[in-house]
């Protein structure tokens, strides 16, 4: 099961640092794999419960994201990889310069 989920109780006391999100991120990357790996062998049906847990982590690393915006990028992100990931999502937290 995703650590997305938190219990009704402690909804809102859970502590979200590093690890935690750094493990989501790692269970991202799984997630992603294993979707491309049943798509690759035509097994789409199977690949929806990753997808949803997928979208759900994803959702809430961005909720993080929005209720914490001091917090500065972790990761080191080559100039043109951010170049093209703002031309396919508009996103305007990258630019061609990488500031």
């Amino acid at each position: 099961m995703s650590v997305a989920f938190v219990p009704k109780k402690l909804r809102g006391k859970a502590q979200i640092n590093q690890e935690t999100i750094q493990r989501l991120l790692d269970e991202n990357d799984q997630l992603v794999r294993c979707i491309m790996e049943y798509m690759q062998k035509g097994r789409a049906v199977e690949c929806v419960q990753y997808q949803q847990i997928l979208h759900r982590n994803i959702v809430y690393l961005g909720t993080i994201a929005d209720a914490s915006p001091n917090l500065a990028p972790t990761t080191n992100v080559p100039t043109g990889e951010a170049s093209t990931l703002t031309a396919q999502n508009g996103h305007k937290g990258f630019t061609q310069n990488g500031q």
